[in-house]
């Protein structure tokens, strides 16, 4: 069977922190692909602050340049909220012969018991959660453990420094650095 990472997200925006988690996981499990699933609504967050299109363009190129990494749009087409299980059901409906190994940080490993069709979900995935500063690795659920180096940096770091006109150099690649100065994304207007 093939091996394929799934990591799912806001991705508002995508930044370095996604990328190493994606690829050191790949490695470490020998993963042929991580797929980038961006999400239209995601269930425990609220609204992100720019539109599906513009997210799914800045993964495109967050991810350019590596042959292991794709995106998948699966849930920004379905539309609305979209919940793991629903986006698992149809990937493995149409990947019978792929083995999914589905990438959460530590914050939503203690979430899991609230996860939509959990059981039904385990039964679909192997979860692989990566460490967070600040969580705890405790659970009932099975999970495969994968040491990533730790980067504090998150989505809401960057959009604040954007806001307030700092430098994001780094912190995404050059290609999400561009096209964030480009559109004006995250500033003050």
């Amino acid at each position: 069977m093939k091996r394929i990472g799934i990591l799912g997200g806001t991705f508002d925006p995508p930044h370095i922190g996604h990328l190493i988690i994606a690829e050191e996981v790949r490695e470490t499990l020998n993963l042929e692909e991580v797929w980038f699933i961006p999400s239209y609504e995601p269930p425990h967050k609220q609204k992100a602050h720019v539109n599906s299109e513009t997210r799914v363009e800045m993964v495109e190129r967050a991810i350019s340049g590596n042959p292991h990494f794709r995106i998948s749009t699966i849930e920004v087409n379905r539309l609305g909220k979209s919940y793991t299980f629903d986006t698992m059901k149809a990937l493995t409906d149409e990947n019978p012969d792929v083995q999914f190994y589905f990438i959460i940080g530590a914050d939503m490993v203690e979430y899991l018991p609230y996860w939509n069709h959990i059981d039904d979900l385990l039964n679909l995935v192997m979860f692989v959660g990566v460490k967070r500063r600040g969580y705890a690795f405790k659970t009932d659920y099975p999970i495969l453990e994968v040491d990533v180096p730790l980067i504090e940096l998150s989505s809401t770091d960057i959009r604040q420094r954007a806001l307030k006109n700092k430098s994001i150099k780094y912190m995404v690649n050059s290609g999400v650095e561009a096209y964030l100065k480009e559109k004006h994304l995250y500033e003050d207007r």
